[in-house]
């Protein structure tokens, strides 16, 4: 049986500069699906993702 290889992220939201820490997998394409929606603000679109060693 295969661990999934997850990775921490911190999102920041570019509208009220809210941060969230998520863990989250990476993709085929090299991006890390965490599964977030929006920020608490109702920004869906604008944020910083930066991945977490």
């Amino acid at each position: 049986m295969f661990k999934t290889q997850r990775t921490k992220v911190m999102i920041r939201c570019n509208e009220c500069g809210e941060k969230f820490t998520l863990r989250g997998k990476k993709g085929s394409e090299g991006k890390v699906e965490t599964g977030f929606k929006q920020c608490l603000c109702s920004n869906d679109r604008y944020f910083d993702i930066e991945e977490l060693p």
